[in-house]
């Protein structure tokens, strides 16, 4: 079993991206990290480059969308640790860019499964271990997309994005993190966006067509702030990497 004095996080998504990078940056900080890949392939060969870098990384196949899959995802974190410190739910999906009038249910159904069901059967699934931590935290990667002050905001490039299912899924996700941070108090729970919303720029990823100005380095500042919360950080906040996001 691991050492249950090394601090522990389960990255969703972890193969490539953000969460590959998320991944990297906390397992140098000396984190066992525990790589969720939906692609077995994918996920061991980013595990396979993150231990000969020196991180002490465990491949874990993940998927969000599977009862089945996060059910045998917990069993094999569970030969590992005692307890989580820290989740990830980095994994998701933009969809189809459809028009409103055009989307229909089934265009949006796929996209929730991954960015809002998917979180939220991950996070249940995990909570026992989650909760024996002595400090837990929850990280719920969304996107400026689903703050309304942004999308509200003719000024800003997502607002002529029409489309539904993405910001509508990003949305809810927002607040599904808050009405876990209300009612689970001692697990800190957060949302990070990877961009920086007052200068309207977002990282460069797959899901963009790399089109993004900042690196995948900078996306993650966010995500790695919100892990590594001290015991008297906050709980139910949106931030981006230059800090607070409207809701």
């Amino acid at each position: 079993m691991t050492n249950t004095k090394k601090t522990s996080v389960l990255v969703t998504g972890g193969n490539k991206g953000l969460g590959l990078e998320t991944a990297r940056r906390l397992g140098e900080l000396g984190w066992t990290v525990f790589l969720g890949s939906r692609d077995e392939g994918r996920g061991r060969a980013a595990a396979e480059k993150l231990g000969a870098d020196g991180v002490h990384v465990v491949m874990v196949p993940l998927d969000v969308t599977s009862n089945a899959s996060v059910a045998a995802a917990v069993e094999l974190v569970r030969g590992h640790t005692d307890r989580l410190d820290v989740l990830i739910n980095n994994a998701g999906t933009p969809g189809h860019l459809v028009p409103p009038a055009d989307a229909t249910v089934e265009d949006l159904h796929p996209v929730f499964d991954t960015n809002v069901y998917g979180p939220v059967r991950v996070t249940q699934a995990f909570l026992p271990l989650l909760e024996a931590a002595d400090h837990p935290r929850v990280v719920m990667v969304s996107s400026a997309g689903g703050s309304f002050s942004v999308v509200t905001d003719p000024g800003q490039p997502v607002s002529k994005m029409h489309e539904l299912a993405y910001s509508t899924s990003k949305a809810a996700l927002n607040m599904v993190t808050v009405r876990y941070a209300q009612a689970l108090p001692r697990i800190k729970f957060n949302v990070a966006t990877p961009g920086e919303v007052a200068n309207r720029k977002f990282a460069a990823t797959d899901m963009n067509n790399h089109t993004g100005a900042l690196t995948v380095t900078e996306g993650t500042d966010s995500i790695v702030r919100l892990a590594t919360l001290g015991p008297d950080g906050p709980t139910g906040t949106f931030i981006d990497r230059l800090g607070p996001v409207g809701w």
